[in-house]
């Protein structure tokens, strides 16, 4: 007698019940990296963009749950996202992340998702394993988030179903009326979850890229 069928089942399952959202920009000339681009130019800018989103792809393809890529122009059917592993929709017209974000997190809500993570694309320190660690710390907390060293995180998610009927008023809290961009992101996300009593855990503190020391500080580090 064999469980292998009971394990492909529970892993079905678990894909099912787990979702990871992933923003990226449209790569175009001219409209990604915009600080980066501000010293290096928006050619050199958007190679670097590209290097990340690659290295984004290849790093959630390996993550076994439902993937929702939310694009800010249009949707590309015919990039290095393939349609078989990736979900693609476009995200809220709006100029305010964290509308977007809040909106994305939604929709996956009303999909009856249970552990939702939402990443970018700026972080090439990002691995897979650091992604499958944030679904584990959701086991025992409500909210995970991963610090970047420029007061921002490079990945925030919850656990919906232990959240329960507060869905609403903790994405809203977290995400509505911000200010993004700024050295106190992170603190003012954790700030949110102690004054509503949320058990979070925190992952490892890495280097999101705005611009080019990131770029140089991420790659020395790889030794890529």
């Amino acid at each position: 007698m064999t469980h292998q069928p009971t394990q492909g089942k529970q892993t079905q399952q678990q894909k099912a019940a787990n979702a990871l959202i992933i923003f990226i920009k449209n790569p175009q000339l001219g409209k990604v990296k915009t600080r980066l681009a501000a010293t290096v130019g928006n050619e050199k800018a958007l190679e670097i963009y590209s290097i990340l989103m690659a290295h984004t792809q290849k790093v959630s393809k390996k993550v076994n749950v439902e993937k929702y890529l939310y694009y800010t122009d249009f949707v590309d059917t015919n990039d290095i996202w393939t349609n078989e592993f990736f979900h693609k929709l476009l995200q809220l017209e709006s100029q305010d992340l964290g509308l977007k974000m809040a909106s994305a997190f939604r929709d996956t809500l009303q999909k009856k998702h249970q552990k939702v993570l939402i990443i970018g694309s700026d972080c090439l320190e990002l691995t897979d394993e650091i992604i499958n660690h944030a679904y584990t710390e959701l086991i025992d907390n409500e909210v995970v988030i991963g610090p970047a060293f420029d007061g921002g995180y490079y990945l925030i998610g919850f656990d919906f179903q232990a959240i329960g009927e507060r869905c609403g008023e903790v994405l809203n809290q977290i995400f509505l009326n911000k200010q993004w961009s700024h050295s106190e992101v992170c603190k003012e996300a954790i700030k949110v979850c102690e004054n509503l009593k949320l058990k979070f855990a925190k992952l490892p503190t890495l280097t999101d890229i705005d611009e080019e020391k990131d770029f140089l500080k991420s790659m020395a580090s790889l030794s890529l």
